[in-house]
């Protein structure tokens, strides 16, 4: 069986923190910031959790492999 290649714009986006969770960017973010408080704009500059239903995805994008039970 062939090796999974990492997705590349996925190993660009998200990182594994050594826990196992995945962290990436806030969305709105990047645009329409002139009527965003500057609070709203400094929590939006630090990275986020992903979501536990998305994890899953992304791990299969980045090639984490995992743990078999038992």
């Amino acid at each position: 069986m062939p090796k999974m290649k990492t997705h590349s714009g996925a190993k660009k986006r998200f990182k594994l923190t050594a826990n196992g969770k995945v962290r990436g960017r806030r969305a709105f973010s990047t645009h329409i910031l002139e009527k965003k408080s500057p609070k709203r704009k400094r929590r939006q500059s630090r990275p986020s959790w992903i979501s536990q239903h998305d994890e899953p995805q992304v791990k299969t994008l980045l090639g984490v492999k995992r743990r078999q039970r038992g």
